[in-house]
Order: C-alpha cells, then structure tokens, then sequence
C-alpha cells in the first residue's frame, strides 16, 4: 500500500511589517509501485506522428518504438495506438464502436506488434485530432483510475489552427496525463510543451531516430510503476491570507498556481497526477496581514489528498520577530529553489532573443543562465548551456554566443530548462 509523508522547509521569522511567507515542501511517496502492478484501472495510449515529414527512417525507427513501450505494458492494462497525421487513426484495436482500447495479454500485445509494423508514412500533421481521439478512447473504457499517453512527433502543428490545438488541449485537459517526445529538429518545443505542461507530463527532444526505443521502454517502464492514480495537493490559507503561487519546482518546474480549483472558501486544490516511488518538491508562496512583533500564525496547511483522504500534510509558520539575524536568512531549499526558477526563465528569454537577432539580451540572459545553473549545481544545465555559448567567467556569468550551434542542442537546453535538480545537502 502506498503510503506518502509531508516536510517542510522555511524560515518562519518574518520582519516587523512583514508579509509574505515562502516555503518549501516535500511530499515523498514509498509503496506506490506494488500498488500498481495489478494493471487492470490503468490505461495507456501510444500515439505515433505518422505524417510524411516522419520519412522512411524515423518511420522504422518509431514502429520499434511503439513495439518497445507494448512491450512494457503490464497484462491487464487497457491499451490502444494511435497514428496521428492530419487526422487521428485508431490503429489498434479495430474496432468501431463501444470501447476503444483493450486489456493486454500475449494475444493483443501480438496484434499490437503487427497493427505498428503496418505504419506508413504519409499527409500532414494536426495534433489536436490524435489528442482528441485519445481523450474519446480512454472516456470509451469506463472506470479507467489511471489514464497516461505518450505522444511522439517530428514536426510542426501545420494542418490545423492555433486555436484548434488549444481547443483540443482544453477539452482533454484533466481527462489524461501526456509525455510527449519530439524526434529530430523540425518540431517546435514550445508547441509541444503546451501540450504536455496541460496533461502534466513531460517534454522532451530525441536527437537521433535510433534512440527511440529506449526512450519510449523508459517512459512506459515509469507509467507502470505508478500505482497511485491520482492525487491533489491542497493549500489551506487562513481568512485574509492570498496564496501568492504553488509551483512544482522539483523533479521539473511546473506552475500550477492557475489551476487551483475550490474545496471550500479557504483551501485550493492542484493537481499533482499519478505517483510512483518518489519525491517532489513544492514552493508555496502565502501573503498574509502583517501582525505584532511576537505573535504567531498559521500560514498554511500543505496537503496530499487521494480522494477526499488526506494521506499527508505539512504545516507552514509565521513568527514575527525583530531579531534580524532570524528574519534576515534565507532557507537553504527555498533559495535553490528560487534559482532554479530563475534559470528556466533566464534560458527561455535567452533563447527567445537569440532566435530574434537579439544578440545583446541573449547574451545577457545566458551569462545569467550559467551563473545560476553553477550557484544551483545544475551541471545538466551547465553542460548543455556550454553547447550554446562560450563561458569565460562562470561566477560572473560572462558568455559569449558561439557562432554555429547545432540546432539539436538548442533544443535540448530549451526542453532541459524545466528540469530541476534537489538541493545537496
């Protein structure tokens, strides 16, 4: 049975006049894995870009691929494929009414295999129709307690409108949780994370075609391992406080401030999605009135919610003092942590800038980039921002653009930038 626990991380003194309160918290959750393994509530939707830009080698490449992840899927599990183009095609199961996927055993998994070997390569792409018929396959099953897709394509949104696609995101927002993969370069990061920052996955580049596979066994080893279907991270706040933010900050950024939707007039609730055997780290920001010199308060109830069970919680303080030397330190957790959400933005505007001809804000937000991966101990960012610029000076943050960069690296700091890393301690 899983089992979750709650700490938090903060400094609690607060300035005369003081108001706001950060803190870290850490929910860790142990046992989810055995809960998992039954298989029979979980759901999984391969979808593979089949259009005409995949070409005869990433087409070979994705069929074993999706043949890769089948081949990871628990018996039980409810399963169908997708192959996405300018429209969305069931692969497999054949079927056309009733449910949309079936349970895996070694007779569908077999004709899974085939149904993906089949896989030509042809049209054009319109993502919002293969998230859309995921979202009908995964409401054909009822019952479903655990719905998780992985997506892969290799290039851009062409055969529909913006504002199809975010219509499509919208209305499967909340159904499903989506880890999308882009291989090559031809595919846009910043339309690709839309789509997996919704359905609360992950976004990532596949440099080479032949790297697919390994890529996709991971990805669908880590869904089985996720024996906790669904769960919520609730913010209590007392009357008159504001919660400022909750993000996720750990094992990647993800702001979830905007998603807050009401269990009574104090407390929020987020969604965190399924969990394995792991831990994440969430910052909450709270403003409160400022009190006397002296007195304390509440200023949070942090919560893990399975349902309406709460399985975990951890308590945020205020105490307002006029010591300066305990209202002055910084948290250890909460200063790292507050670098590592400055490093995303500083390599987003960074590279934005560097794609408008910007030399000069690009130049400067990468410095800047470099000095926090340091300061943070980010080396993944580190070593991928040394691909797309030259560090004279890392403690000053003094970089120079490098002339030629392999377009392949800059997306892979781009989809690395949300990737945090824990403090040491």
């Amino acid at each position: 049975m899983a089992e979750f626990s709650a700490a938090v991380y903060q400094n609690e003194f607060l300035p005369d006049g003081g108001t706001d309160v950060n803190a870290i918290v850490t929910v860790t959750c142990t046992g989810a894995g055995q809960a998992g393994q039954s298989g029979g509530a979980a759901g999984e939707i391969i979808i593979v870009d089949t259009s005409g830009s995949m070409g005869t080698t990433n087409m070979n490449a994705a069929k074993v691929a999706a043949a890769a992840a089948i081949d990871q899927i628990i018996d039980g599990t409810w399963f169908a494929v997708v192959a996405g183009n300018h429209q969305a095609y069931l692969a497999y199961p054949p079927v056309r009414t009733g449910a949309g996927m079936v349970q895996m055993d070694a007779g569908t998994r077999a004709a899974a295999h085939q149904a993906v070997g089949d896989f030509t390569s042809e049209g054009g792409t319109a993502m919002g129709t293969w998230l859309t018929l995921a979202g009908r396959l995964f409401d054909s099953v009822p019952g479903l307690a655990q719905k998780h897709a992985i997506l892969l394509t290799d290039g851009e949104n062409h055969n529909e409108l913006p504002e199809q696609l975010t219509a499509a995101i919208h209305n499967v927002t909340g159904k499903f949780q989506c880890d999308c993969r882009g291989v090559g370069i031809d595919w846009q990061v910043a339309e690709v994370r839309r789509i997996a920052q919704a359905l609360l996955g992950t976004v990532d580049i596949i440099p080479q075609p032949e790297q697919m596979a390994d890529v996709f066994a991971e990805l669908m080893q880590a869904a089985m391992g996720r024996g906790v279907a669904d769960a919520q991270l609730r913010v209590w706040s007392p009357q008159g406080a504001q919660v400022q933010f909750v993000r996720q900050v750990s094992p990647q950024l993800e702001d979830l401030t905007h998603r807050r939707t009401d269990v009574n007039p104090l407390t929020g609730a987020y969604p965190t999605g399924a969990w394995g055997d792991e831990s994440r780290d969430y910052h909450v920001g709270i403003r409160l009135a400022a009190k006397a010199v002296g007195q304390e308060q509440l200023a949070a109830r942090v919560q893990l919610a399975l349902g309406d069970e709460v399985v975990a919680q951890g308590l945020v303080k205020a105490r307002w003092s006029n010591d300066d030397a305990l209202t002055t330190r910084i948290d250890p957790a909460v200063a790292h942590y507050t670098g590592q959400t400055e490093l995303a933005d500083a390599i987003k505007v960074g590279l934005e800038a560097k794609a408008a001809g910007d030399d000069a804000t690009a130049t400067a937000k990468l410095g800047r980039a470099v000095q926090l991966a340091a300061q943070t101990g980010n080396d993944e960012a580190t070593s991928r921002l040394r691909k797309v610029v030259d560090i004279d000076d890392v403690e000053t943050g003094t970089v120079r653009l490098k002339r030629s960069v392999d377009k392949a690296d800059e997306m892979a700091l781009d989809t690395a930038s949300t990737k945090t890393t824990r403090i040491k301690g």
